[in-house]
């Protein structure tokens, strides 16, 4: 066990070694190459689009209401099923440890750049899961294939034939990147530290002989008894799972702010004061700026594509529907429940300015932050934590399994399951000191295809939103 320990760690330290001076490749003051991407990103298809992130907003609230769902529509899920589905690989650990590792290197003007970065990625979100309604593939049996990967070979192609070579190998980089992302950040990543987490509230975990196998082997079979149902069953199970958890995270987040509510408005004034001050303690304006935005990048994973696998298989006729109920994801993910973390931890007071912490650290500090409120409430989020956790490993299990398909084809499926599965089992026991690079390097790699590729389609994109748009003003 320890031979395959250390081969493993030293591959992903290979990949951390490779990769970083790529995705990360400073442009001055501290700004790294990929945060420049998703955010002006984000910024060029809000303006393109219109503002389409405010124009359509209350019509996303509409579709996930079931308003507009008709059983009868091509697809898989409901329009409230695939927002669940998608909002549990994202809401997670970004949230509740992401979030106080921001605050702690960043300052409270961190969220404020989280917010923005939110605000812009509703765009970038309405973009690529429009464009993964628009090109899907149906089978016979109803069964759905689509994302980033399908979009980028067959919308590439059909919009612009003289690329249809780039389309192809955008498609194949799209996939190949999502099946290590979702080895990394949706599997490894929520194993390894929801352990760390758990037993650094709850020590007497760590006593116990055998505790990371127990705790593999559980998440090895209850993500197996689902994701083997495919993406009805992930999105029967996170249809549950997500708006309970969030409901319970967010409740005793709203506790300790009503408990503090006094200061309240004065923290408000100290996040935008902060966003652009050029305090040392926290790196300067260019330092906040880039802790916000990386930690609302891995959070939201606006940019990326990988929601637009889930939504793919929404059932509807109308890809820009299906576009407004995905931007919906960003709002809640970042600018609900990131602020209820971030709320939550300043004034409870026990953040320490200008500090350096890992991701188990900062859930930590958000540990202690629940403190305050009730001695119980650490465990609440230690059960919170794995249950985010798990939901997060379901749904990455998809967009891996959809991503191993469209490389392979059908025979690709049986053994992306048994080695996604194998990794769940060992990732509480990995020593893996690059996991965190890793995971975090792999999921914003998938940001250059997705964008260059929605840059290329942008004006398709801006035609059917204008043609929807004008149906519903006329009704």
């Amino acid at each position: 066990m320890n031979s395959l320990q250390d081969k493993i760690d030293a591959l992903f330290g290979f990949l951390v070694e490779w990769i970083t001076p790529i995705l990360f490749f400073d442009l001055g003051s501290g700004i790294p190459f990929i945060l420049v991407v998703l955010t002006s990103g984000g910024i060029f298809f809000t303006i393109r689009y219109g503002f389409i992130n405010l124009r359509l907003f209350k019509h996303g609230i509409d579709c996930v209401r079931g308003k507009f769902d008709d059983p009868d529509d091509p697809g898989e899920i409901s329009h409230f099923r695939a927002l669940t589905s998608a909002l549990s690989a994202t809401v997670g650990l970004g949230n509740i440890a992401g979030v106080a590792v921001a605050i702690a290197a960043g300052g409270p003007g961190a969220i404020f750049w989280m917010w923005v970065v939110a605000f812009f990625g509703m765009s970038l979100k309405f973009s690529s899961c429009t464009l993964a309604q628009t090109y899907r593939q149906i089978g016979p049996d109803g069964h759905v294939l689509g994302g980033p990967m399908v979009y980028l070979r067959d919308g590439i192609a059909e919009q612009r034939p003289q690329l249809a070579w780039l389309g192809r190998g955008l498609g194949v980089l799209y996939a190949g990147l999502t099946v290590l992302a979702s080895f990394g950040g949706g599997n490894i990543f929520q194993g390894k530290m929801s352990f760390e987490i758990a037993r650094s509230v709850i020590p007497e975990l760590g006593a116990i002989t055998g505790a990371g196998w127990w705790v593999g082997l559980t998440l090895g079979v209850l993500v197996g008894a689902v994701i083997i149902g495919g993406i009805r069953r992930i999105g029967e199970v996170t249809s549950r799972l997500v708006p309970a958890m969030c409901g319970f995270y967010v409740a005793i987040c709203l506790a300790i702010i009503f408990s503090n509510l006094s200061q309240v408005p004065a923290l408000f004034v100290e996040i935008f004061q902060q966003a652009f001050s050029p305090n040392a303690a926290f790196g300067g304006f260019i330092g906040v700026l880039v802790q916000g935005t990386r930690r609302a990048a891995f959070s939201n994973e606006a940019g990326l594509g990988s929601a637009a696998i889930a939504h793919a298989a929404a059932r509807t006729d109308e890809p820009i529907r299906e576009g407004s109920v995905a931007m919906l994801g960003p709002f809640i993910d970042t600018i609900i429940v990131c602020t209820m973390t971030a709320l939550a931890i300043l004034l409870s007071g026990v953040s320490t300015p200008g500090a350096q912490m890992n991701w188990a650290e900062g859930a930590v500090l958000t540990a202690r932050a629940f403190a305050t409120l009730h001695v119980s409430a650490p465990y609440m989020l230690v059960a919170a934590v794995v249950v985010f956790a798990y939901s997060t490993m379901v749904s990455w299990s998809y967009y891996g399994e959809r991503a191993s398909e469209f490389l392979f084809g059908q025979a690709g499926i049986l053994p992306y399951r048994i080695v996604y599965v194998f990794f769940v089992v060992l990732g509480p026991i990995l020593r893996l000191d690059d996991v965190l690079d890793f995971s975090d390097m792999m999921l914003l790699s998938m940001a250059f295809p997705n964008i260059l590729g929605m840059l290329l389609l942008a004006g398709a994109v801006r035609k059917r939103t204008d043609a929807y748009c004008e149906a519903l003003r006329t009704g």
